[in-house]
């Protein structure tokens, strides 16, 4: 509760609602999937649905799966029953979303979305013994495929283009993911503050900074 991404006002469940959505993190993955669509002459309906996608499926899902499945509990016990609905609601409609524009005319979506459904669930979940919890699957999930679902929507291609921008958005993640592991591991053991806040700082200019950057580029696009 005590994260830079909670809002300091509001109710406890309102505070855990939206703190647990992890706000920065998802509009980094967002942009990531953004990036995949700028590769290409791109329809803003397109962009706009491979965002909403990427928000019910990650967003929202699977930080509700990951409230479940995590060992530390750190929003506290939430009601399985609920986390569960919300959790499984939001990702229906992601299928919904990439399931009509796989069927119309974007295919490549398909295996991406059975990697990143598999992930989903293997990654937040601790299936197998937590063996897909790690700093690989982050990458791949919250990193590379992104970038190729947002081109894959757009043209149902994947060019150098869209490789290179996956390669440093998966770059940006695993940067990402060491920092915020580091940030948490200080947090637990109570250490110095100014250490901790350093990590705090790279995690804010990593996740801000794509989000920014990606929406001023829309923008120049659009002018």
């Amino acid at each position: 509760m005590s994260e830079w991404f909670v809002p300091r006002f509001g109710s406890k469940n309102f505070r855990i609602g939206v703190g647990i959505l992890f706000l920065p993190y998802t509009g980094m993955v967002m942009s990531f999937a953004a990036w995949g669509s700028f590769a290409a002459n791109f329809s803003l309906e397109r962009l706009g649905a491979i965002c909403i996608l990427y928000f019910l499926a990650l967003g929202i899902s699977a930080h509700y799966l990951d409230s479940l499945g995590s060992k530390t509990k750190p929003w506290g016990v939430l009601p399985k029953k609920y986390t569960w609905i919300i959790s499984l609601l939001s990702l229906a409609g992601a299928f919904v979303i990439g399931l009509y524009y796989a069927f119309l005319d974007s295919s490549l979506l398909f295996p991406i979305g059975i990697a990143e459904s598999f992930f989903l669930f293997a990654y937040n979940l601790e299936w197998f013994k937590g063996k897909f919890h790690n700093n690989t699957v982050f990458v791949i999930s919250w990193g590379v495929l992104p970038v190729l679902a947002g081109s894959a929507i757009q043209t149902n291609t994947i060019t150098i283009e869209t490789l290179l921008m996956a390669s440093l958005a998966g770059v940006l993640s695993y940067i990402l993911i060491k920092t915020s592991r580091a940030y948490k591991e200080l947090k637990r053991q109570s250490a110095d503050y100014s250490n901790i806040c350093k990590k705090e700082i790279v995690l804010k200019i990593i996740s801000i900074g794509v989000i920014v950057s990606t929406i001023s580029y829309f923008i120049l696009r659009q002018a």
